[in-house]
């Protein structure tokens, strides 16, 4: 199965393809360039450099969320527009399931942590043996010092990464909860665990219709409540 999967729900932008579990090629950029700059040319450069067209695929994968609200709209929309183009299946992927594919090898607790504001994570743990990856919680999103009280006392070593790692190993450190940072070239959420994912989630019968692929917010966008309190103002002021 030949997959082009594309991340935008952080800071970073990222494109890959696969095909039956090998990486074919894949392209990342953090330069804090706006996604709806960067995206498309990673993908047209991915298409170009190994000759193949969106019709030589078997389906479009994303990283449908949770994340930016900017990010993963970006994200889900090209990918949308693409599977349409090509009459392809699509592959909603968990950012933090494939963020935890990352990590995979290091035995012990996988804590995927992405920035969410307000004090808190997008959070899933999950336990790596030899390997493989089993889920322990949804993905959520937790404030620190809960995911702190969560975490304490659990002997296994745990492994911290995503976007929001650093600040959340800072804060685990501080709670006196040993854990370590997964290194710079897997910190990050990257396309290539998401094709990967993907791939798992097609051998199960998960691909969707273009038509059906959502994203998915596990919060509502800001902006929704902010134009919420707007409308409720205005509302009295009527009155």
């Amino acid at each position: 199965m030949r997959i082009l999967a594309l991340e935008t729900a952080a800071k970073a932008v990222s494109a890959a393809i696969t095909e039956d579990g090998r990486i074919l090629a894949s392209g990342y950029q953090d330069t804090g360039l706006t996604h709806s700059r960067t995206l498309m040319p990673i993908v047209e450069c991915l298409l170009r450099n190994t000759g193949l067209r969106v019709a030589d695929l078997d389906a479009v994968a994303v990283s449908a969320g949770p994340g930016s609200f900017t990010g993963v709209r970006i994200g889900v929309s090209a990918a949308k527009g693409l599977a349409f183009a090509g009459d392809k299946p699509a592959a909603a992927v968990s950012t933090l399931a494939a963020l935890a594919r990352n990590a995979a090898f290091a035995d012990g607790l996988i804590v995927c942590a992405m920035d969410a504001r307000r004090g808190q994570v997008y959070n899933a743990l999950f336990e790596a043996r030899e390997g493989a990856l089993t889920r322990l919680t949804p993905d959520r999103a937790i404030a620190l010092p809960d995911l702190a009280e969560e975490l304490r006392g659990d002997p296994r070593p745990k492994t911290v990464l995503g976007d929001g790692g650093r600040m959340c190993r800072g804060f685990l450190e501080e709670a006196g909860i040993p854990s370590r940072l997964a290194p710079p070239h897997l910190l990050m959420q990257n396309a290539m665990s998401v094709a990967l994912e993907a791939e798992d989630l097609a051998r199960a019968g998960g691909l969707v219709s273009a038509q059906d692929l959502a994203p998915v917010y596990l919060r509502p966008p800001q902006a929704e409540p902010l134009s919420a309190r707007k409308a409720a103002l205005e509302e009295a002021k009527a009155r």
